[in-house]
């Protein structure tokens, strides 16, 4: 199975950290789609994703453009203003998962394109969304429930322990 992130012109180098290391440890490629709002060399990029940078299968494209022309598979849209809710989806092999700026989402007319699969996590009206690298995880492990968690180690082991 394959699962696929896609970060459309991330400004917050956190934020691509983090996500860059949950793409690690879930086995998840990440694409990322410029302009960036940082340099991939950032040091605050580099901090969040820790010593995961060599496990990653990243990707990068000039434009979205570009990342379509380059890339099949199904696209689920993640957007506040998806009518569908995210978890009612059910995934295919080789998803890629959409996300867009920090501060404007993805575009319009992307979105209006694709409204079908524009997809929404749920949560209060009176706010504006969650934290970038949290909507990712919550989406990625979504997916991974449904898919039962493949190549992943389900079960942890406790040390030996002396009272």
């Amino acid at each position: 199975m394959k699962l696929n992130i896609v970060l459309v012109e991330p400004q917050i180098p956190q934020n691509t950290g983090n996500i860059s290391r949950t793409c690690a440890v879930t086995g998840a490629a990440l694409h990322l789609i410029k302009p960036y709002g940082f340099v991939i060399s950032d040091k605050s990029l580099k901090r969040a994703g820790l010593d995961y940078w060599d496990k990653l299968d990243i990707y990068e494209y000039e434009s979205l453009e570009e990342f379509f022309e380059k890339t099949d598979g199904e696209y689920y849209y993640f957007t506040t203003k998806g009518r569908n809710v995210y978890s009612k989806v059910k995934y295919k092999d080789n998803v890629y998962i959409l996300f867009g700026r920090e501060d404007k989402g993805l575009p319009e007319k992307l979105l209006y394109e694709n409204e079908k699969h524009c997809v929404r996590i749920p949560m209060r009206p009176d706010l504006r969304s969650l934290n970038l690298s949290n909507s990712v995880a919550v989406a990625v492990y979504e997916i991974l429930r449904q898919w039962d968690y493949p190549d992943l180690t389900k079960e942890g082991k406790l040390t030996e322990f002396t009272w």
